[in-house]
């Protein structure tokens, strides 16, 4: 190899300007195409995509070898990459990263339904070669990313609870990275995952719902990699077309009781990170762009970075024991108007009245809280108690509990319930109610318990 190294030319790879390549029959006779995508793989491996069963296809059956030429868009070097084919996938990690950036570059040429992946070819470099040296140098146009991402975990290891660990996170995303438009999602048990909170959009988008494998967020969270795209294939839009199209197929139910999900309109770019704790999924970072090609190779690694960060202070928040704050006052008398809260135990759904307002573990432990409210008048908890109750059915590993009462609370406050939920200290919550609260369990519907 020579001694720029693979790694050094990534910026290449990012599909910006098409590869070509090079590959020979058994009798020597070549044969040149153009290619939309070279992948990036490690410090010893690429990956090219297979679209068709062409000449190309059948030269690297026979011989194994090719040879793919990169041009750097930003620095126009050119150069050239011996490759021997090691193997082809057709599922996996790798597959779906391909998969999904295929998808974008043919929906930005007009070509969805043209450009479908069979599979990943996985070749070895043996060589490179500079055939064009750099005759252009880049110009910054933001800031070193090492020294922005330095700036978030300063902000993060600050934070003395999961709330303020989140807030963190979504504005150093905003503020130091100059990511406009991010959200944040936690995982639950059967792989789906909610919205907890996100900046750059006119709503919070907090309870919004991505089912499990769906769009650039789904297919993260199932093989824990990044997935980023450049140009937005209608395969991985989110919106009402998604939530529509579920419900036919029957994993949504009819009635609208969701949120919306806080997507841009029309984003041209989006990168989903997966927030990982001893091999488990705890959430996903998402960030998208009107922009084409806003994040490159560079913001992945940073994003991969913060969010392993974000996965380890998660878990060490979590075990914390609970703290008392400083001053804890008692809540006033709720006024006389009474609101039902209906709980549906088939998914664990809540609803204030007719509307609906969360429902999963997050709703579990919501009615957990006000069925104790209303036997006992308690409004004082601790996550220390959640953990140990069994009828709550958490997760073995319940590190996400701290994230679906952020979760829990922003519902609340975004709809300006007559319910909320304050901190008290780390550990320690109260249930504020600022109305009469009638309970209803809809799987007995002759249940009604006013508190």
């Amino acid at each position: 190899m020579s001694a720029c190294g693979l790694r050094a030319l990534r910026g290449a790879m990012e599909g910006i300007a098409a590869s070509i390549l090079c590959t020979c029959d058994a009798d020597g006779l070549p044969n040149v195409s153009m290619i939309s995508q070279v992948h990036w793989v490690d410090d010893d491996h690429v990956a090219l995509s297979w679209q068709f069963f062409n000449k190309t296809r059948a030269n690297l059956l026979a011989t194994g070898q090719a040879c793919v030429e990169l041009f750097d868009p930003t620095t126009h070097a050119r150069h050239r990459l011996h490759l021997d084919h090691v193997e082809t996938r057709t599922e996996g990690p790798l597959f779906e990263m391909m998969k999904a950036r295929l998808a974008g570059i043919a929906s930005h040429h007009g070509l969805e339904g043209v450009f479908r992946l069979l599979g990943a070819d996985i070749f070895r470099v043996t060589g490179i070669e500079l055939v064009a040296p750099p005759s252009a140098l880049p110009e910054p146009d933001r800031p070193p990313l090492l020294s922005s991402l330095r700036a978030c975990i300063d902000d993060l290891a600050r934070s003395r609870d999961f709330d303020e660990l989140t807030d963190a996170l979504l504005d150093g995303v905003v503020a130091h990275l100059r990511i406009a438009h991010v959200i944040l999602l936690m995982a639950e048990g059967d792989g789906r995952l909610f919205a907890i909170g996100s900046r750059g959009y006119a709503a919070s988008g907090a309870g919004a719902e991505i089912l499990p494998g769906e769009g650039v967020i789904g297919v993260a969270a199932r093989e824990r990699v990044p997935i980023r795209i450049g140009h937005l294939s209608a395969d991985y839009r989110y919106g009402a077309a998604l939530g529509a199209a579920a419900r036919q197929a029957g994993l949504l139910a009819e009635e609208p009781c969701g949120v919306p999900f806080p997507g841009l309109g029309d984003p041209h770019s989006q990168i989903a990170v997966p927030i990982l704790s001893g091999g488990r999924v705890l959430g996903v970072l998402f960030c998208e762009s009107p922009e084409i090609m806003r994040f490159d190779h560079e913001h992945e690694d940073a994003l991969v970075l913060l969010a392993g960060y974000v996965g380890t202070m998660a878990v060490l928040l979590g075990e914390d024991e609970p703290h008392p704050a400083d001053a804890t006052p008692e809540p006033g008398q709720p006024p006389a108007c009474t609101v039902t809260v209906r709980h549906y135990p088939r998914d664990d759904s809540v609803f204030l009245d007719h509307d609906y307002l969360i429902k999963g573990v997050a709703g579990a432990i919501l009615w957990r809280l006000l069925r104790e409210h209303a036997a006992t008048g308690r409004t004082e908890f601790s996550t220390r108690e959640l953990r140990l109750d069994r009828s709550l059915r958490l997760p073995d590993h319940a590190e996400n509990l701290d994230a679906r009462l952020v979760l829990l609370r922003r519902r609340l406050q975004d709809r300006d319930a007559c319910l909320q939920i304050e901190k008290t200290g780390r550990g320690l919550f109260r249930l504020v109610p600022s109305c009469r609260i009638a309970l209803q369990d809809m799987g007995d519907a002759t249940a009604a318990m006013p508190a």
